[in-house]
């Protein structure tokens, strides 16, 4: 009897540990963060720029940002104090934006709201009728560590293997090759593009401008330098945001020009009744176009659409008005700037592979639309 209540002791005595050891690791686990943050708003001016804001936690954090125009460092820490560089992109678009940081720790959340103004450049001659909506004037300086820039987040790159599209010969890559080659860069004012031959391969870049997003309508302008030699295949085009099939959704060429053809400018219209080599299609000599700066435009309204070089129109196809299989222009398109290598245009006389490298230029991509 004696061993059986020793034994029922023992274990009274043990459940009383444990309870006191839980109701220990509930008062420690209710513990509260504390997130203070020295301001809970950051306005910025349209061009790229920083600011900071001092963060104190009392529990280790991370900071995170709804838009990927804006970039927190550092993104998260184990101190309780901290000061945070917020970096902003500068903003193309005419409107202006806004993005929120959030400050996490735990359970515990804080916010700081971020603000850019819109770009409304006055110094940039407007088609009449137009305001400016977007545009991208590659005049970033370069990075502090004496790098050049990038584009910024309203473009995106096509990563592809040779045949991706009209039996071209080059990869498409995000900006940089494997081996570290940058082949899209912004120095002086303009944007390259480069194709080069690197490791017996041919790199190049297909890049798109707000394709999440893009316009219905409007002037769309590029001041474009194109490269020389056979093979090359630059282009300035635009490709419905909403996307199921080619040609039946349609695609606009504003500016397309091949090696073997020099100087021929060409601007076209795929559709289903339409498409690949018997496209409704314009062409027009620019006999400097390889060695000097030219704009290239399209007009696009819902009745008609016209193509221009240095504001003068050298093609105009009119809305027939028999549907989508003629007219598929009437919804959200975005650009793409690109510049392949051979393929069944640019390569039908063949390719010289000692112009490599080479590089198409951008000086400016704009987008107008209606007042």
């Amino acid at each position: 009897m004696k061993n059986r209540m020793s034994i029922l002791s023992l274990f009274t005595m043990i459940l009383a540990l444990l309870s006191c050891s839980k109701s220990d690791d509930n008062i420690t686990g209710t513990s509260s963060v504390t997130i203070t943050v020295s301001t809970h708003d950051i306005s910025f001016e349209n061009t790229a720029d920083t600011a900071t804001v001092d963060v104190n936690v009392t529990n280790e954090w991370t900071i995170y940002t709804t838009e990927d125009w804006v970039k927190c460092s550092p993104s998260s820490s184990i101190n309780t104090e901290e000061t945070v560089t917020v970096t902003v992109e500068k903003n193309s678009g005419a409107a202006s934006r806004t993005a929120m940081l959030v400050v996490k720790s735990a359970t515990a959340r804080d916010t700081i709201n971020v603000t850019q103004n819109g770009d409304v450049s006055d110094d940039i001659d407007t088609p009449d009728g137009y305001s400016l909506v977007w545009h991208d004037e590659f005049d970033d300086a370069l990075l502090s560590d004496g790098k050049a820039a990038m584009p910024g987040s309203d473009w995106t790159y096509e990563v592809a293997s040779p045949g991706f599209v009209n039996n071209e010969l080059q990869y498409y890559v995000s900006g940089i090759t494997g081996t570290g080659d940058t082949l899209a860069y912004i120095t002086d004012g303009t944007l390259k593009i480069k194709t080069a031959k690197i490791n017996g391969n041919v790199y190049s870049i297909r890049m798109y401008g707000k394709q999440s997003t893009g316009w219905k309508y409007g002037y769309i302008e590029a001041r474009l330098k194109l490269p020389s030699g056979l093979g090359t295949w630059p282009a300035f085009w635009m490709m419905p945001v909403n996307y199921t099939a080619w040609p039946d959704d349609g695609e606009m060429d504003i500016m397309e020009e091949v090696g073997y053809d020099p100087n021929v400018i060409h601007g076209s219209l795929h559709a289903t009744n339409h498409y690949g080599s018997n496209p409704k299609s314009g062409t027009t000599t620019c006999s400097t176009s390889q060695t000097e700066f030219h704009k290239y435009a399209m007009e696009w309204t819902s009745s008609s659409i016209s193509f221009l070089v240095d504001d003068e129109v050298y093609y105009t196809y009119n809305n027939p008005g028999t549907g989508t299989d003629d007219w598929p222009y009437d919804a959200p398109f975005y650009i793409i700037l690109n510049m392949a290598w051979g393929g069944s245009w640019g390569g039908a006389q063949g390719v010289d592979e000692s112009v490599l490298p080479t590089t198409y230029e951008i000086d400016y991509v704009r987008v107008f639309q209606k007042d």
